[in-house]
């Protein structure tokens, strides 16, 4: 059971588990065999950022500039990505007519873009959702070119991917600082759009740092009006010189992703992608930190409460884990964040998405409003969980392992735990746990994360009683 994904309108742009853009043209030949070229974290040294470049030149001695001496480069280092997965269904048809029930095998294809950041070892950035759940991937180049892709990692909650590829001659983009972009600049798209081809759109950045958008995850966006449409995930945003700015990811139109662009365009800041990117390859997963607090947005109930004045904005504290980097901090349950690092923090989802995309060791400092004065405080993120046993919980649930949820369902309103794993014959199998359960409540008492899971439960109680969501049912299941 997965949580419903019933989205808003901000769709991912061809998504690859899930809605999908579908080849418009044949696709390309069966990918030729390229031999696996997996190495140790120890050696996977990420790119420098890029050097500045000259503007583009004029063209044949005229003053009107032109795109296309910088395109000449880039290009080459953008791929188009197609993916296959074997999708198992049943034929009602088939079983009315006395046919088999066995389930028959489809075979369901999408593509996007992917963009080649290291072309010694054939390192390819593109979207988690492009990759995702697929079976096998093949990338082409622009020179028509097919291999077949191996992949690194990927990290759901930032939709980043990193795959690799075994060719020789390829080209690379060199990663920009994405920190210096600023509203204006002009921007760059290259990708391959409902299957036609590689494809060059161009605009500026509307907006940086953009966050808060219905299910995509952890955020911090890059807008651009430049137009990205499906297929164009995973490609390539750059700067005038050239450099890889971000790594395109959605867009948003209010009749569909293949309604086509209304010039509201999102991507993955190179900085960022750059992090996940590193992680994947030492640890082969996205390692976050984690502040070890509990908050929730401030209304206006809540401030007369605290005595904060009328029209405060941040995340209010109501809960600091013992032993937490909040903890050591002096950070006290009544106190209301109002900005981290020097970024304004408005509500608890906002302080949630900063934590989440900061890594384990990453120094923050805290602004608190506390009894009517503004007080800073420092501390380092720690790990933050991402599963746990059950045994190490309560007796009753040994044999499951919880997880926390993905991030873009947390964006739909969505909390609890999932259980990922039951081991067959276990407790927690007798008492009929199922995986993909999801656990909304103990003792019907809610049920947020990881750590306020194992926090209801830290003294075991006499009875144990989870609220689950299991399919479209809810029910409670009580744990003998």
């Amino acid at each position: 059971m997965r949580p419903s994904t019933a989205v808003s309108c901000l769709l991912l742009a061809a998504l690859g588990g899930g809605v999908t853009a579908r080849l418009l043209t044949p696709g390309p030949a069966d990918p030729t065999p390229a031999a696996s070229m997996m190495q140790t974290a120890s050696d996977a040294a990420l790119p420098a950022l890029a050097a500045a470049a000259p503007p583009p030149a004029p063209v044949a001695g005229s003053p009107m500039p032109s795109l296309a001496p910088m395109l000449e480069r880039v290009t080459p280092a953008v791929v188009n990505i197609y993916t296959k997965q074997v999708v198992r269904v049943r034929n009602p048809l088939a079983e009315f007519f006395g046919g088999s029930r066995i389930p028959q095998e489809r075979v369901q294809q999408s593509l996007g873009s992917g963009v080649i950041v290291d072309a010694t070892r054939g390192l390819i950035l593109t979207n988690n959702h492009v990759v995702e759940g697929a079976d096998a991937v093949s990338v082409t180049l622009s020179d028509g070119r097919t291999f077949e892709a191996h992949p690194i990692g990927s990290d759901a909650d930032t939709d980043v991917a990193v795959i690799r590829i075994n060719g020789t001659g390829l080209k690379s983009i060199p990663l920009a600082d994405s920190a210096d972009l600023r509203v204006g600049d002009y921007v760059v798209a290259v990708g391959n759009p409902f299957g036609l081809g590689q494809t060059v759109t161009s605009g500026i950045v509307s907006a940086v740092g953009r966050s808060g958008l219905t299910g995509l995850g952890y955020q911090n966006f890059i807008q651009t009006d430049a137009s990205i449409n499906p297929g164009n995930s995973g490609g390539a945003l750059v700067n005038l010189r050239g450099e890889l700015v971000g790594i395109n990811a959605a867009s948003f139109n209010p009749r569909g992703s293949n309604a086509g662009n209304i010039g509201l365009g999102f991507a993955i800041p190179a900085n960022l992608a750059r992090e996940v990117m590193r992680q994947l390859m030492a640890y082969g997963e996205v390692r976050r930190g984690s502040l070890g607090l509990d908050s929730r947005d401030l209304t206006p109930a809540l401030a007369e409460q605290f005595g904060l004045a009328k029209g405060s904005r941040g995340a209010l504290v109501n809960r600091v884990y013992r032993g937490s980097p909040a903890e050591l901090a002096g950070v006290k349950p009544g106190d209301l964040i109002v900005a981290a690092n020097g970024q304004r923090i408005d509500s608890a989802q906002a302080l949630h998405n900063l934590e989440g995309l900061l890594p384990v060791g990453q120094a923050v400092r805290l602004d608190l409003s506390r009894d009517g004065r503004v007080v800073t405080v420092s501390t380092t993120l720690k790990a933050q969980p991402k599963e746990v046993d059950g045994q190490q919980i309560d007796p009753r649930l040994s044999g499951a392992t919880f997880s926390d949820l993905p991030e873009r369902y947390r964006q739909q309103g969505l909390r609890g735990v999932i259980v990922s794993k039951v081991t067959p014959g276990s407790r927690a199998s007798r008492n009929d746990l199922d995986n993909g359960d999801l656990v909304l409540a103990v003792n019907r008492r809610q049920v947020t994360d990881i750590n306020d899971f194992r926090s209801r439960l830290s003294a075991p109680p006499q009875s144990l009683v989870l609220l689950l969501q299991r399919g479209s049912a809810r029910g409670e299941l009580p744990m003998q």
